[in-house]
């Protein structure tokens, strides 16, 4: 392609996902792309990526649509700044990760694509759904149950689901009561670790009760990430109408104590209940 047809792709508002490709090219072109740009690579990325998730996540939760659009384009960029990379190295291409996903997509949906009944519930699609990632993971040479669990996930979502593929081969407890006495005996082991053992050791112990409580959400029918989401919102919300208070009074947090602004703070909450 002609470098005067590629200046005018790269301008073009209705070139679609070409253009941000060429745009991207021109960034990484070691010659007369962006220095910054330039010294990027997959590790260095790897944060910003997560971070634009995120970010969706939180528009999504605002239900600031025209904000979301935005974050999802930036999602799509970090997509087409690791595919760039792929290919500089030779790994893989953008059209062969559009083309990868779609087959996986085609395949795991047999009873839209293939010749596979659509009459069954929600329930056997999951575990239909859940046969067949098995199935892509032995083909992976992933044989053992806990392989292709990323590392890299959130440590609660991780943790959710190391406990979901264990429950299906019957590693878990059968019953929540059991799963809530288990919270006791960690709460327990934390307070007696807290005056007998190292800081490590105080770390593990309340490592073993946060996993213990991202057990009892999936028990519940929870997402811990998103309940842990709410209760941040919850706080923050109910902390800056403390500090609106204490401002009506002409004071800061710094100019108060604990007594007044737990005062304050059960008087938002009795003004939430309405």
């Amino acid at each position: 392609m002609p470098d005067n047809t590629k200046a005018d792709l790269i301008h073009d508002s209705d070139a679609g996902i070409e253009r941000l490709l060429e745009i991207m090219r021109r960034l990484r072109d070691p010659q007369t792309g962006c220095p910054w740009d330039i010294e990027q690579d997959f590790d260095s990325i790897a944060p910003y990526t997560i971070e634009e998730a995120y970010e969706v996540a939180d528009a999504i939760a605002r239900r600031d649509w025209g904000e979301l659009e935005g974050e999802l384009g930036d999602l799509l960029l970090q997509s087409v700044y690791h595919t760039a990379m792929g290919e500089e190295a030779g790994h893989f291409t953008f059209q062969s990760v559009v083309r990868n996903i779609s087959d996986k997509m085609v395949a795991r949906h047999p009873h839209v694509f293939g010749d596979e009944s659509r009459d069954k519930s929600a329930e056997q699609q999951t575990a239909d759904w859940e046969k067949i990632k098995a199935a892509e993971r032995a083909g992976k040479a992933q044989g053992g149950t806990l392989d292709g669990v990323a590392i890299g996930l959130p440590a609660l979502l991780r943790a959710m689901k190391l406990q979901k593929r264990a429950a299906r081969v019957g590693f878990d407890w059968p019953e929540t009561t059991q799963v809530l006495d288990k919270i006791t005996e960690e709460a327990a082991e934390l307070v007696e670790a807290k005056d007998q053992l190292s800081q490590a050791e105080v770390e593990e112990e309340y490592g073993d009760l946060l996993f213990v409580m991202a057990n009892l959400g999936r028990h519940l029918g929870l997402d811990p990430e998103a309940a842990l989401r709410a209760a941040n919102a919850k706080f923050t919300r109910r902390f800056e109408g403390v500090e609106a208070r204490l401002a009506a009074m002409g004071k800061t947090p710094q100019d108060s104590d604990l007594a007044e602004m737990d005062a304050l703070w059960e008087a938002v909450k009795l003004a939430e209940r309405g």
